[in-house]
């Protein structure tokens, strides 16, 4: 599979928010974008997927545009984890998770005891079965953000599309979820793109990372390129140091914030 994002630009009114966007990625493959609040991350992401339309450019599915695939087809292929809110409807977090199956149904089917057995997998994957009765509307941020990635995960999707997907998540359990995304992608060829406001767990997981910049144009390329020094004074006006040293048989970068910069 790739995904492609050629030329896209987005405006609210005059205002622009996105423009000149062109990426590419396929199977295996992590994606991570960067950029300061406001800049249009989660925009991004809407936009790419056909949840907001395009004001120029295209999005790219295997070489077709998006909107000539039946959407049916589409969610079946792409799934999509959005920042956690509090949760409207008292589902218990199976019921929750079943309905990432929603996809692989026919119209007024009912998830069958298989669709049931994916959706305790998915939970099992992301360690939290034991929430599988616990009430959506009484879980933390955290909790319902892992039910979430849950629920995306029982669709057998080609692309995962997460949108912060760490932020509301304690040290380990963000751990836990980089290292499921880098999972599915080495062992099932599952694909990727991530918004984080971390750089380090962008260079942890990211084959590539695209920034976004208010005053510049977006930069794309191999995520241990693109995150330089530079690139985040430029993109957060913070001095950062990156240092890199080695654990086990693996290379890894560490990002330090040292001072804002003109503070």
């Amino acid at each position: 599979m790739t995904f492609q994002v050629r030329d896209g630009g987005f405006s609210y009114d005059s205002r622009v928010v996105l423009d000149n966007i062109n990426f590419e990625i396929s199977d295996g493959e992590i994606m991570c974008v960067l950029g300061s609040n406001g800049v249009g991350k989660t925009t991004l992401l809407k936009c790419m997927m056909g949840l907001q339309k395009w004001r120029k450019g295209e999005s790219l599915l295997d070489g077709t545009n998006i909107a000539r695939i039946p959407q049916k087809e589409f969610w079946r292929r792409i799934a999509y984890v959005p920042q956690a809110k509090n949760a409207a409807f008292s589902f218990s977090a199976l019921d929750m998770v079943t309905m990432g199956r929603s996809a692989h149904l026919g119209t007024f089917s009912e998830p069958t005891k298989e669709d049931e057995e994916r959706a305790v997998e998915a939970m099992e994957t992301c360690g939290i079965l034991r929430l599988k009765d616990k009430l959506c509307t009484k879980m933390s941020g955290g909790e319902l953000q892992m039910v979430l990635i849950a629920r995306a995960l029982t669709a057998n999707p080609e692309m995962l599309v997460l949108d912060e997907p760490e932020s509301n998540l304690d040290f380990k359990n963000q751990l836990v979820i980089l290292n499921i995304i880098e999972k599915l992608a080495r062992e099932k060829h599952i694909s990727a793109i991530v918004n984080t406001h971390f750089p380090a767990h962008a260079m942890k997981i990211g084959t590539k990372a695209l920034i976004l910049n208010r005053t510049a144009a977006p930069i794309f390329g191999p995520a241990r390129e693109v995150i330089s020094e530079e690139n985040m004074k430029k993109t957060f006006g913070v001095q950062v140091h990156i240092s890199e040293f080695e654990f086990g048989e693996r290379q890894y970068k560490s990002v330090t914030p040292l001072y804002v910069v003109g503070a």
